[in-house]
């Protein structure tokens, strides 16, 4: 699809949205491989867990929602943090917050009620998988973080 044709859907989204970086034990990142159908922004990519927000909602309500809806991990995350926000300028039009949280369960036993599939990957594997722009762009900001925070810790 021609970005040209996401940006046309711009005026059904809502104007805000959320979605989650979810991390394991193992320093990988959950990531949900979209349905590939022209009515959704980024079809066929990779993404994180998430979705629009409703009307009057707030950012951590929505993505609580969007977690436990499409894959059964509502209650099941760790320290939900808020990490940046990011918009959406090619897809969707919506201004994303980013959060960060910790799970280390199974993704292959999640009840995926959306999308295609759900899977953990290490950071060094992401540069081989297509993700939208803005996406992309939050992991690494969240993983920049991680990685000051591993430097700050160092004993000296």
């Amino acid at each position: 699809m021609h970005f040209q044709d996401m940006r046309a859907t711009r005026t059904l989204a809502p104007e805000r949205g959320a979605v989650a970086i979810i991390s394991n034990s193992r320093g990988e990142l959950l990531l949900h491989l979209l349905d590939d159908i022209p009515v959704i922004a980024w079809p066929g990519y990779w993404s994180l867990l998430g979705g629009g927000c409703d009307a009057n909602e707030h950012e951590v309500d929505t993505i609580h929602r969007e977690l436990n809806g499409e894959a059964g991990l509502g209650d099941q995350v760790d320290s939900l943090r808020r990490v940046c926000e990011l918009r959406d300028e090619l897809g969707s039009g919506q201004l994303i917050t980013f959060f960060c949280a910790y799970w280390d369960g199974d993704e292959t036993q999640l009840p995926l009620a959306e999308g295609v599939k759900l899977q953990f990957f290490a950071p060094e594997f992401l540069d081989g998988l297509k993700i939208p722009f803005f996406i992309r762009h939050g992991i690494n900001r969240y993983l920049d973080t991680v990685k000051l925070l591993r430097t700050r810790r160092r004993p000296r």
